[in-house]
């Protein structure tokens, strides 16, 4: 009998008795004449593999076709968490729950906000959101929306971990009632006393590449930088200061807040930004079902746009057909 070999297979730590390549490839399961083989980093020629003999510590690659999109999903991870989905999604502004649940269920979102607020006590038994978005199959993110101090902020998410056990939280800290701008003085200092008390803070900030620095060095886990004013709609302002902020973190950077329609959607992604958080853009649409598929697709298109490459700027025309040989 074979003594057993110790190789690397398909990146991971293998034993074998087999004595040839083939013989591998058979124990595997597989047809030999209906896979491809790397060892240790030369391609072996299907052609060969019954006489090719496996060796101690030979690194194989074996690999063959698989049905047409069959390919790793493109994920992004926050704080250790990993999300198929790169659009979150608010839960204000719609006419009723039953409007909300189903316009996440058409955008895919994975992730909704929701803001904490007093229970109602002269009707205890209304109806809650948690009876209508499962916080076992979407992740709920608490926000500090409404608040204008860090203190307030910081309050409110002791209570949302009380209330439901959730570390990871949204934070924003307004300046004032008009614009809805942030406050980064406030906002950092609470970043930091969240970040102490173990929060895991994505944060809501000014398109200001150095404070969104320094709310990283704070302990933020994602940067999230205005497009616009909240629930304005005019889209991506400052295209620019959102691509300086996305290349300097090291940390997810979404946009939130100034989406108005399917297009700034794109612009974002194709900006490199890791997702985008909307809620007005749908629950204000004339269709919220239908503009949450649009900002769907709009957010898939412009990643697969941003991982594509876009084809450099030009000042003057340049023919697609060549103009030699003209008739």
């Amino acid at each position: 009998m074979s003594t057993p070999k110790s190789i690397t297979l398909n990146g991971a730590p293998h034993r074998s008795i087999a004595g040839t390549i083939a013989d591998l490839v058979r124990e595997l399961e597989l047809a030999p004449e209906k896979v491809a083989v790397e060892r240790n980093g030369e391609i072996v020629p299907r052609s060969t593999l019954e006489e090719a003999p496996l060796a101690e510590g030979d690194t194989l690659e074996i690999v063959h076709f698989v049905g047409g999109g069959d390919h790793a999903a493109d994920t992004w991870t926050v704080a250790g968490r990993t999300f198929t989905s790169r659009l979150i999604v608010g839960t204000g502004k719609y006419k009723s729950f039953e409007q909300n649940a189903a316009a996440v269920a058409a955008s895919g979102a994975e992730i909704v906000t929701v803001a904490v607020r007093r229970v109602n006590v002269s009707d205890p038994k209304a109806p809650m959101l948690t009876d209508f978005i499962d916080p076992k199959k979407i992740t709920y993110l608490p926000n500090t929306a409404g608040c204008f101090t860090g203190e307030d902020a910081v309050r409110t998410l002791r209570l949302a971990r009380e209330a439901g056990g959730w570390d990871l939280v949204k934070l924003e800290v307004l300046g004032e009632a008009r614009t809805l701008y942030p406050d980064m003085r406030e906002t950092l200092k609470a970043t930091e006393v969240l970040a102490k008390e173990g929060f895991l803070p994505m944060v809501y900030c000014a398109d200001d590449p150095i404070a969104a620095k320094q709310l990283e060095d704070a302990g933020a886990v994602a940067i999230m930088p205005l497009g616009a004013p909240i629930g304005s709609g005019l889209g991506i302002q400052n295209r620019v200061m959102i691509r300086l902020i996305v290349e300097g973190a090291k940390v997810p950077v979404l946009v939130d807040a100034g989406v108005g329609t399917a297009s700034d959607a794109a612009v974002g992604m194709e900006l490199g930004c890791e997702g985008i958080l909307m809620n007005t853009a749908i629950a204000e649409a004339k269709d919220p079902i239908r503009m949450a598929r649009a900002m769907k697709l709009a957010v898939e298109a412009g990643r697969e746009a941003y991982l594509a490459g876009r084809m450099a700027r030009r000042m003057y025309a340049d023919p697609s057909s060549p103009l030699a040989g003209l008739i």
